[in-house]
């Protein structure tokens, strides 16, 4: 792509969206890899999943297609830890919504069924998971429970007779409405403890129902959902019997929304410049104006920060050095990033730049969203404070109703 600047001269635009040009770190057969998948995930997921986002409507035959080409098992098929990630963000380039669909089912589902699951469930649920033939849902906030799910959940689990029934109501469910099995979280009355469930969604007392009006991630089917099922004993995940199971996928994933930040901004620069050139204003290209040059290096500067951190985050995570305070204060700080990037570039467009068909709003509502889910902005700093001064800010003297652990306490489980 070539602009005239005001002199007539030529410049060249770089289309790469690798501006710190991670994928160098990658081995070649892992680059070409990498470029495959961009190139897949422009030619028929951006332009595609427009309509899908307007509708609100989850494209499955998009998804089979990721499938094809081995989406569904990023994490098992043995990918650097550097190449999952920018692989994130080029889906999210692509599409918040459907690399949040991915980024889930590979992070929350598929991971944790294989690193807790049983023999048998592994054999059960991962061959159609790993190909998205099939979808989970992973089970965890409650309508009166999000930040403070460690220690006040509510949905129980009782043991009676070789079956475990399962009560209890849950919301913001990605998947919710379109997943063959949930992965629930549900409170042991016999000993309190927070444990981890395969409920096939075909259950008798399994009740979803969608979210709607959503202004971000309106391609991703959020759910509320409501439990009374009665499950086979083996349901139980044998290395999900605490609250303590989840770390490692909640800290990996909120690691990954990060790399969601940075395909975010790659998307705002690629439509912002290419706007930017096409778009005459008084007799010259938009792109020839100083505010526009200074939008664009913000969300440029803010991609490069965003991208950075992710590299120095993924190095972490592939020496098992990763904390939650890490992957907090990514997730935290560059989905801020990101929201400034999404303000700056849709100035760009003036009125167009309300318009979900520019994608520039459609952009900026996913960010949104991504602001908030994972963890919030506020909670997400509360731990980077805690691990700053080594004092809790989560009520730590507060002990909830019918649990023998403090807010604080229950927070520790999760977040260290």
């Amino acid at each position: 792509m070539t602009t005239q600047d005001t002199h007539g001269a030529t410049a060249s635009i770089s289309e790469d969206p690798d501006l710190m040009q991670l994928a160098r770190h990658l081995s070649p057969e892992e680059r070409e890899r990498l470029r495959f998948i961009e190139d897949h995930a422009q030619r028929t997921v951006r332009h595609q999943s427009l309509e899908a986002w307007n509708e609100a409507r989850l494209p499955l035959d998009m998804l089979s297609g990721l499938g094809d080409i081995g989406l569904g098992q990023l994490h098992l098929d043995g990918s650097s830890p550097l190449l999952r990630g920018l692989v994130h963000a080029a889906l999210a380039r692509a599409d918040v919504s459907i690399s949040a669909v991915i980024g889930i089912h590979n992070e929350l589902i598929v991971g944790m069924i294989h690193a807790l699951g049983s023999q048998r469930q592994r054999e059960e649920w991962l061959p159609d998971l790993r190909r998205l033939r099939t979808f989970g849902a992973f089970c965890l906030t409650e309508p009166d429970h999000g930040s403070d799910v460690a220690g006040g959940l509510a949905t129980s689990a009782t043991l009676r007779g070789g079956q475990w029934r399962i009560q209890g109501a849950k919301r913001w469910i990605g998947m919710g409405t379109a997943a063959d099995v949930a992965l629930v979280w549900a409170r042991d009355t016999a000993d309190g403890q927070v444990k981890g469930f395969l409920v096939p969604t075909s259950s008798a007392g399994y009740q979803a129902r969608e979210i709607t009006h959503k202004t971000g991630l309106r391609i991703m089917p959020n759910a509320d959902i409501e439990l009374d099922v009665t499950v086979p004993q083996d349901a139980l995940l044998p290395g999900a019997t605490s609250f303590a199971a989840t770390n490692t996928g909640l800290r990996s994933s909120r690691a990954w929304v990060g790399w969601q930040a940075v395909g975010a901004q790659q998307a705002l620069l690629d439509i912002a410049r290419d706007y930017a050139s096409r778009r005459d204003q008084f007799g010259v290209p938009l792109a020839s104006f100083q505010l526009i040059q200074a939008a664009l290096g913000k969300v440029a500067g803010n991609l490069a920060v965003s991208t950075s951190f992710m590299a120095e985050l993924t190095r972490l995570q592939a020496e098992r050095g990763l904390t939650m305070m890490h992957a907090s204060l990514g997730k935290a700080t560059l989905t801020r990033l990101a929201r400034d990037s999404a303000a700056a570039a849709r100035e760009i467009f003036g009125g167009n730049g309300i318009l979900s068909d520019h994608e520039a709003a459609k952009i900026a509502g996913d960010i949104e969203a991504i602001y908030t889910y994972e963890g919030s902005q506020g909670i997400n700093l509360l731990i980077v404070g805690r691990e700053l001064t080594g004092v809790s800010a989560f009520a730590p003297h507060r002990r909830p109703e019918g649990t023998g652990v403090s807010v604080a306490a229950a927070q520790s489980q999760v977040q260290s």
